[in-house]
């Protein structure tokens, strides 16, 4: 972890500033992963096939992404049922312990797994937080977003992925 902690310093800087950049991406096999949620319990990609992922990595610290937090909750209730899976990839170097805490107080009620650096580079490193994707029922990448966005014009996006 010691070269997420150098990265998520400077990039605390960086999001501060980050224009919003959101983009379809050329459909890209997302890659394998295993974290440990908040409890220390093995969450892995395998257990959401067929499902529409976003994946979201993000900070307690990080204003941005805390603001986008209600909207993520809003979304994975709305499209449940159409099988969408909102996955939060804490990179906290505090630990399990401060992101438990803000969970609770939050009432963040969707999938919170603690990152490592080897997920962070395989999903192509991190410019800034939050940086989220959207992948499909196939297991692509379809959607980059680096930055925080409005719900509603990511949910724009998003649905797009739901219908299949």
């Amino acid at each position: 972890m010691k070269s997420v902690r150098l990265l998520l310093t400077s990039l605390a800087l960086f999001t501060l500033a980050a224009v919003l950049r959101a983009e379809p991406v050329k459909p890209t096999p997302a890659p394998a992963w295993k974290l440990k949620d908040v409890d220390g319990n093995v969450v892995s990609s395998d257990q959401f096939k067929g499902k529409v992922l976003i994946v979201d990595f993000w900070a307690t610290w990080c204003g941005p992404c805390r603001m986008e937090i209600p909207g993520y909750v809003a979304l994975q209730k709305k499209y449940r049922d159409a099988g969408l899976v909102v996955i939060g990839v804490s990179l906290d170097q505090q630990g399990p312990g401060v992101v438990k805490k803000f969970i609770a107080t939050q009432k963040v009620d969707y999938q919170i797994v603690m990152g490592t650096d080897e997920v962070v580079e395989a999903f192509g490193g991190m410019d800034a937080i939050p940086t989220t994707f959207i992948i499909d029922r196939d297991g692509n990448i379809r959607d980059r977003k680096v930055g925080a966005e409005p719900t509603e014009e990511f949910e724009a996006r998003l649905k797009a992925f739901l219908k299949n």
